[in-house]
C-alpha cells in the first residue's frame, strides 16, 4: 500500500516529494491522444498530472450520467498511472476552467430555490447525489490501494466567489463520505480575502494560484498557514485563453515563465496551467462577464507547453531545463504517431436552409410566453422562436427583454437585424409589408459565464419576452436546436441565400492525420466532422482555424456538416496541415 502525507512538507511512502504536476484536461482531447500528452508531460520531468472533472458532461441530464469515450475519467487516470504519473484529482462540483457554466450542469437553473455554490439543501442534495456516481470510478485508483492519486481539491478558488465555509466544508465532507481518502486541498488566489474566503485549514491544504510575483505570494501563504506546511501553487498559470474579439491570441513570454517555475521550485511545489490546454469541442466554452460578455473560443491552446494539437514548444524545452536541476528525467519512447495532414480545397456539395428542415430536426413546443432554454430542457445550442404578428404597418417599439446572448431577428424569413448582449434590448423599428408576417427569432447560447457574480443570471434564450408596440408578444413556436445529431438534415430541401443554412462537404482519406478547418469566408456559426461538433467559428477572431484531431476521421469518405447563421458564406473551405495560432 502506498502513502502520500502532508507534514512540513509532502511526503510520499515515508520520504519527501516535491510535487511537480502539469494540467491535462481529459475531456478536451481525444482519448486516443491522451497517453501521447501524459507521455510528453512526463518525459519533461513531471511526476504528476492534474486534472478538473466537469459536472456538466458526467451529468448532462440530471439522474443520466455519463463516463464513457472522452469522460471516462476512470480510464484517463489508469493511463496517467501506466505512464509512471501520480495525479492530482479536482472533482467540482465547480471548476471555472473557462468551460461553460464553470462544469455546472444547466439544469441546476431549472429550479429557482437553487443557489449554486452555497450551502443551500435542495443544490447540496444534488451535489451528493452527483458525487455518489462521480466518486466511485476513481476512488479506487487512490494510493493508499496503490493507485496514483495523491490528492484531491475541495470546490475551487471558492474565495473569489463567496465565503460561505459551511459550503466548503459539506463539500469535503461529502468527499470523505464517499470513499476519498487521500489528502485534500483547497485552491485560491492570493490576493485579498480569496485565502481566508475560501479555505478550511482543518480538513484541507491551502494552496495558491498566480502567474508571477512567487516569492512575494509564497510568503501571503506561509504566513496565512501560520506554521510548517507545504507551498504550492495549484495553478502556475504559464498562459491566457482567448475570447472572439481579442486582437490577437494571448502568448505570454517563455523565459520570464521558466524564471517564475524555478521561484516557486526553490521553495515548494508546482501544477503548471496549462501543462495542455486542448480543445472546447462542441458549445463548451465558458465565458467572461465583466463590462461585456467575453464568450471564449474554441481553442484552449492557452499558449500551454503543448500547442492544442500536442506539439512541444520553446516553453516546454525552458521548463525541462529548470526541472532537470531537481533531478534527474528518466524518458520514455513517444507511443504515438501523429501527423498533419493538408486535404485540399473541398467546395460545397450540398446546402439547406434551417427554415426548410427546422420540422424535421427539432420537435415544436407550444407557449402563450416565449420560454427559456432552460425552461425547454436544452443545455446548448439554439433556440428559435416563432410567433405571427399580424398585418401590414409600422413596428415602432420592438424590444428583446431577457433575452441572451444573441439574436436574429426574421420577418417572414428575412433578417432584420442582429442582437448581441449589450445593445440586445434597445429599441428597434421596422415596417410590415405583408398582409400577414410571421415573426422568427434565433438566439444562441454563447457559452454560460463560468467564473465570478454573472454566474447566478445564465438562463439563455429569451426569459421574459418579446415586446412589439409597446406589449409583450403572446402565442410562441419555439424549436430546441442543440445540433447534437446532425445526420438527420434533409439536403434535397430549399436553399434560401442569407439565412441560417447548413452545407455540407465531403473528401476522401488514405492516411488519417491531424488537419485545420480553415473558415475563411464564412460568418459564424459551428462544424461538424462525421457528425462530431468541432465547436464555434467566427469570422472576427483571433481564431481562425479549427483544429480537427486525425481520430475523428475516417479511413474512406469524410462529411464536414457546416452551420453557418449569419448568410456569410463562401462556396469552399479548406483542410490544412498548418494551424492560425
Amino acid at each position: 500500500m502506498g502513502k502520500f502525507e502532508v507534514k512540513e512538507d509532502f511526503y510520499l511512502n515515508d520520504q519527501p516529494f516535491k510535487v511537480i504536476s502539469g494540467s491535462i484536461h481529459y475531456f478536451r482531447v481525444v482519448p486516443e491522444y491522451w497517453r501521447d500528452r501524459l507521455e510528453k508531460l512526463k518525459n519533461m520531468g513531471c511526476n504528476t498530472v492534474e486534472t478538473y472533472v466537469p459536472w456538466n458532461m458526467h451529468e448532462p441530464k440530471e439522474g443520466e450520467y455519463c463516463f464513457t469515450g472522452r469522460f471516462d475519467i476512470r480510464k484517463f487516470i489508469q493511463t496517467a498511472h501506466e505512464v509512471g504519473l501520480y495525479v492530482i484529482v479536482r472533482p467540482a462540483p465547480y471548476i471555472c476552467a473557462e468551460w461553460e457554466f464553470g462544469g455546472l450542469p444547466y439544469w441546476l437553473l431549472k429550479d429557482p430555490r437553487i443557489k449554486i455554490r452555497f450551502n443551500n439543501p435542495i443544490y447540496m442534495e444534488k451535489v451528493k447525489k452527483y458525487f455518489e456516481h462521480l466518486l466511485p470510478q476513481f476512488v479506487d485508483l487512490q494510493i493508499d490501494n496503490n493507485g496514483p492519486i495523491i490528492m484531491m481539491q475541495v470546490e475551487n478558488e471558492y474565495g473569489g466567489y463567496a465565503n460561505d465555509l459551511s459550503y466548503m466544508r459539506a463539500i469535503a465532507r461529502l468527499m470523505l463520505e464517499n470513499g476519498v481518502t487521500v489528502p485534500l486541498v483547497t485552491s485560491d488566489g492570493p490576493w485579498g480575502d480569496m485565502l481566508e474566503n475560501g479555505s478550511i485549514p482543518e480538513l484541507a491544504l491551502p494552496t495558491v494560484n498566480c502567474g508571477s510575483k512567487i516569492e512575494q505570494h509564497f510568503e501571503r501563504l506561509r504566513d496565512f498557514h501560520g506554521k510548517e506546511l507545504p507551498l504550492m501553487v495549484m495553478e502556475f498559470w504559464v498562459g491566457w485563453f482567448d475570447a472572439w474579439g481579442d486582437e490577437a491570441h494571448h502568448t505570454t513570454d517563455a523565459h520570464e515563465a521558466a524564471k517564475e517555475l524555478k521561484a516557486i521550485l526553490d521553495r515548494g511545489h508546482v501544477n503548471i496551467y496549462m501543462f495542455h490546454g486542448g480543445t472546447n469541442f462542441g458549445f463548451t466554452n465558458g465565458a467572461n462577464y465583466y463590462e461585456k460578455l467575453a464568450p471564449d473560443v474554441t481553442s484552449y491552446d492557452y499558449d500551454a507547453l503543448l500547442t492544442e494539437w500536442g506539439d512541444t514548444t520553446k516553453k516546454y524545452d525552458l521548463f525541462k531545463e529548470v526541472i532537470q536541476s531537481y533531478g534527474p528525467i528518466e524518458e520514455m519512447p513517444l507511443s504515438t504517431e501523429i501527423k498533419k495532414k493538408d486535404y485540399g480545397k473541398l467546395t460545397v456539395q450540398d446546402k439547406v436552409s434551417l427554415f426548410s428542415v427546422i420540422d424535421e430536426i427539432s420537435q415544436p413546443v407550444e407557449s402563450n410566453y416565449p420560454l427559456s432554454m432552460e425552461e425547454l430542457d436544452q443545455a446548448f445550442g439554439y433556440v428559435y422562436y416563432k410567433s405571427s404578428i399580424g398585418k401590414a404597418r409600422e413596428i415602432e417599439d420592438f424590444r428583446l427583454i431577457g433575452c441572451m446572448d444573441r439574436a436574429h431577428v426574421f420577418v417572414n424569413n428575412e433578417l432584420e437585424f442582429i442582437k448581441y448582449d449589450l445593445d440586445i434590448e434597445d429599441k428597434e423599428s421596422f415596417t410590415l409589408t405583408a398582409p400577414e408576417n410571421d415573426l422568427g427569432i434565433l438566439v444562441e447560447n454563447m457559452g454560460r459565464v463560468n467564473y465570478s457574480v454573472k454566474m447566478n443570471h445564465q438562463h439563455k434564450g429569451i426569459r421574459d419576452g418579446v415586446v412589439v408596440n409597446g406589449a409583450f408578444q403572446s402565442d410562441w413556436t419555439h424549436y430546441s436546436l442543440p445540433l447534437d445529431d446532425v445526420s438527420q438534415i434533409d439536403f434535397s430541401k430549399s436553399y434560401q441565400a442569407g439565412t441560417p443554412a447548413f452545407y455540407s462537404f465531403t473528401f476522401e482519406v488514405d492516411e488519417k492525420g491531424d488537419t485545420f478547418l480553415d473558415f475563411e469566408g464564412w460568418g459564424k456559426g459551428v462544424a461538424f466532422i462525421n457528425g462530431f461538433n468541432l465547436g464555434r467559428f467566427w469570422e472576427m477572431g483571433p481564431q481562425k482555424r479549427l483544429y480537427i484531431p486525425a481520430p475523428l476521421l475516417n479511413e474512406g469518405t469524410n462529411e464536414i456538416i457546416i452551420f453557418e447563421t449569419d448568410g456569410k458564406v463562401n462556396d469552399s473551405i479548406s483542410l490544412v496541415s498548418e494551424p492560425s495560432l
